[in-house]
């Protein structure tokens, strides 16, 4: 069975703390501001959609 929890939290709550731990680990973390970031880079298509 997999398991999936979502890491919330004001600023300085921990969440980079608790996400380092996780990886380390060996449990996948996926950042969702990583993902975000990547996705609007130049040239990536979900920018273009959203400049227009």
């Amino acid at each position: 069975m997999k398991f999936i929890l979502g890491l919330t939290g004001g600023i300085g709550s921990g969440k980079s703390a608790a996400s380092q731990w996780f990886e380390a680990q060996g449990i996948t973390v996926v950042d969702a501001d990583v993902v975000a970031r990547e996705v609007v880079e130049i040239g990536q298509p979900a920018l273009t959609q959203m400049a227009h």
